[in-house]
């Protein structure tokens, strides 16, 4: 049983390219911005939490800890909005992204433990990664890279031992939509300084009109749903959030 979000593969395809190099853009402008604080690479704020708590020092533990937390609260909430949001879920999660993105500036800047105008776009990217499932109903990972190398070298290899899983085919379009959005955000923080972040707001936006247009649209269709899927990374006995 196919439990991809949405169903059809060219869309899904497309549309994690491309908030992979959304989430490559934020990270970047968010790391040259804010002292190297990651915006959604929670395995290097892992290592930098733990480096400082060695170092006693708690300005660091608790700057890396909040931004961990709270990234792992974008994907709690993110992952109750794609259930309770059915078919909408696309346009309901960008939407909610853009304004995220766009906000970050209005914040007073914080002290250095608590950065915070930078929170909001890292709970924007935990909440990205609720947006999109592969074919198994597991959640597609647009914010970080270390899963995506590791799945391509493992298809690698499967595919010299019988054939790959489905989900291989995707990881190197991801990897370099990623990079690309990266390379892309340093260039536009170097120019824009902090409202870089109205980049990736606008992008997101965009996106959540097309995919609102399309479900007015097309309600029910493949391009914006899929009568299989329950919420990201669900039991496999989970009922699917939207019915035919």
């Amino acid at each position: 049983m196919n439990k991809s979000f949405p169903e059809n593969s060219a869309i899904r395809v497309s549309l994690a390219v491309a908030l992979s190099a959304l989430a490559g853009a934020s990270d970047s402008i968010g790391f040259l911005e804010h002292s190297q604080l990651f915006m959604s690479f929670m395995s290097g704020n892992t290592t930098r939490f733990g480096v400082s708590a060695s170092l006693f020092d708690w300005v660091g533990v608790t700057r890396f800890g909040s931004t961990i937390a709270l990234f792992c609260f974008g994907a709690f909430s993110g992952t109750l909005l794609a259930a309770w949001s059915g078919q909408w879920r696309l346009s309901v999660l960008l939407s909610v992204q853009a304004f995220l993105f766009a906000i970050g500036n209005l914040l007073p800047e914080g002290p250095e433990a608590f950065p915070l105008h930078a929170y909001p776009v890292v709970f924007a990217l935990g909440i990205l990664n609720a947006t999109l499932q592969d074919e198994g109903g597991r959640s597609i990972a647009l914010t970080y890279v270390t899963g995506t190398v590791v799945r391509f070298g493992t298809g690698l290899a499967n595919m010299v031992l019988h054939k790959p899983a489905p989900s291989f085919w995707i990881q190197a379009p991801l990897w370099v939509g990623l990079t690309s959005g990266a390379v892309a955000g340093g260039f536009l923080q170097s120019s824009l300084g902090p409202q870089a972040f109205l980049v990736p707001a606008a992008f997101s936006g965009a996106l959540a009109v097309i995919a609102f247009g399309l479900t007015v649209a097309l309600p029910g269709s493949s391009y914006v749903s899929s009568e299989w899927s329950a919420q990201p990374d669900a039991h496999p006995d989970a009922p699917a959030t939207v019915r035919p």
